[in-house]
């Protein structure tokens, strides 16, 4: 398996102010890696500042300098960390140019495999490798290694297909947390005959990357009907994307998606899906005018915060949230999600420093005490998340009987999983078949 992740997802400011936290600034350093006069892969000399380059923004970049900003004081390094809507674009423009940073948090799959296989990438550093080894799995660890090297380490995670829901409201109608689809297909129906309305919501408004929510839905429909065998396949092309496993994935969604008397609770009809920012669906769910949603764990943020109605999440409260179940209850747990990487450019004393921290477990503790995150490091006290959803998805990730995938769309090679899925979700949404969407995604796959 090849490199790595997913699209970051900003947490609402309210958030942070609610809890407290002092926010530090977020610099904007230039690129640190190299000059114009720089070869690709050369490291500079350690001055005392590592530059960082990322899409992690807003909110969650300044949560992401508080986590290290008492181990900068302590180590005398000042790190620089410049986000970017256009990472994916600009990422190897810099390398190419010789005006890479330090390190890069590598949001999306081909990047840090495409980048390393032209030695722009450094190999972990022996550090970096250890705690690799003392704090992932073998299958984390793959996510960061390519042609059998070793290039960086995980940093944070998601826990993907969790569907969110009022524990009142199901007790009122009377129906329970599904055990398998069809399960879930029945809860459907039976709120919809209640209520007379839409028992779903969805927002698959992203700006650039609009469509991405629909992708998370095949995947998950994806590995719980043809299973992980066959998900890997289709990550790494050994079925073409318009296989009919998949399109029966497609077909399964659209049972809930494009069915006008599922969707588009409180917020419209089935093409408001795609006007919909992904964000904004949080403020129905919260209100209640939407039963269900399906979102990752990193949505309870949008939920709770208070320019959406300051909803509370928990088992007990106005919302919480079960995994998306599987077609076969007797087939165990089973979950996809994401994460990111980080590489190094660099490979001066200062860099490598940085880069240890941010694979340790003393900083995996740091950022996820600060809320809003989880990781997958081992060495993470599941106390650290203060919010009940996420110790729910650390445990999912913690458990040696969890199937667990990274999001198919960030493993495909980006013109696919960042480009030809997501829009072709837009476009299926918009009336496009099933066949002409997936055969348009099969005919943008890369011939190497």
């Amino acid at each position: 398996m090849r490199s790595i992740l997913h699209r970051r997802i900003t947490i609402p400011m309210a958030i942070l102010v609610a809890s407290g936290l002092a926010l530090t600034g977020c610099s904007s350093g230039g690129g640190g890696g190299g000059s114009a006069d720089t070869g690709p892969g050369d490291a500079g000399e350690a001055d005392g500042v590592v530059t960082i380059y990322g899409t992690i923004a807003d909110t969650e970049a300044d949560l992401l300098e508080q986590s290290w900003a008492d181990w900068e004081t302590k180590n005398d390094i000042d790190i620089k960390y410049e986000s970017s809507k256009e990472f994916e674009a600009q990422i190897s423009i810099r390398a190419q140019g010789g005006n890479a940073p330090d390190l890069a948090i590598f949001p999306q799959p081909g990047l840090l495999d495409d980048l390393a296989s032209r030695d722009y990438i450094q190999p972990a550093p022996e550090a970096v490798a250890d705690n690799v080894a003392e704090y992932w799995s073998d299958d984390w660890a793959s996510y960061a290694t390519s042609d059998d090297v070793l290039y960086g380490a995980p940093l944070m995670a998601s826990v993907k297909g969790y569907v969110w829901y009022s524990p009142a409201k199901f007790a009122e109608w009377g129906v329970e947390v599904p055990t398998t689809w069809d399960e879930l297909l029945d809860v459907t129906k039976k709120i919809q005959t209640a209520t007379g309305d839409a028992p779903w919501c969805a927002g698959f408004g992203s700006d650039a990357a609009s469509g991405w929510p629909g992708t998370d839905w095949v995947e998950d429909l994806v590995i719980r009907q043809a299973g992980a065998d066959v998900y890997d396949q289709w990550v790494s092309h050994e079925i073409p994307f318009d296989d009919p496993q998949i399109a029966d994935a497609l077909d399964a969604v659209g049972d809930v998606l494009l069915n006008p008397e599922y969707v588009n609770a409180g917020l419209g009809d089935v093409k408001s899906i795609n006007s919909t920012p992904f964000g904004d669906v949080a403020r129905v769910i919260g209100d209640g005018s939407c039963p269900m949603t399906h979102q990752a764990s990193f949505f309870d943020g949008f939920i709770s915060d208070p320019t959406n109605g300051n909803a509370t999440v928990g088992p007990d409260a106005d919302v919480w949230a079960f995994l998306l179940p599987p077609v076969d209850a007797s087939s165990g747990q089973v979950v996809t999600g994401g994460g990111e990487i980080v590489g190094a450019f660099s490979n001066d004393d200062d860099t490598v420093k940085v880069q240890e921290y941010l694979s340790s477990a003393e900083w995996a503790n740091s950022r996820v005490k600060l809320g809003g995150v989880i990781s997958a490091n081992t060495g993470l006290d599941p106390a650290s998340a203060s919010s009940p959803i996420l110790q729910d998805a650390i445990s999912i990730l913690a458990d040696p009987d969890t199937t667990f995938r990274f999001d198919a769309s960030d493993l495909m090679p980006g013109v696919v999983g960042a480009g030809s899925f997501f829009t072709g979700m837009v476009d299926w949404i918009n009336g496009k078949s099933t066949k002409d969407v997936l055969s348009t995604i099969e005919a943008s796959w890369p011939s190497d």
